[in-house]
């Protein structure tokens, strides 16, 4: 008697355990669906009106690879 009531228990628990572990995993991929959406919501905003300092800043850039290339070619600026 005591056989059975342990695997009772024990596929009992291995059944809850699976089940929990399945809403986790549904949980999880509406969660990334949800992050997915946010990003997908801020890309054109971002893309619409790049501001004046982001332009300067995106030159600045451009212009330290431009250097750092030099210097791996070996160029005296």
């Amino acid at each position: 008697m005591t056989d059975v009531s342990t695997l009772i228990y024990a596929l009992t628990g291995l059944a809850g355990l699976g089940l929990a572990a399945l809403v986790g995993l549904i949980a999880f991929g509406k969660w990334i669906d949800l992050k997915h959406a946010e990003l997908t919501a801020l890309r054109p905003q971002e893309a619409a009106s790049p501001s004046t300092a982001s332009r300067i800043e995106l030159a600045d850039l451009r212009e330290r690879l431009r250097k750092l290339e030099a210097i791996a070619a070996g160029v005296d600026l």
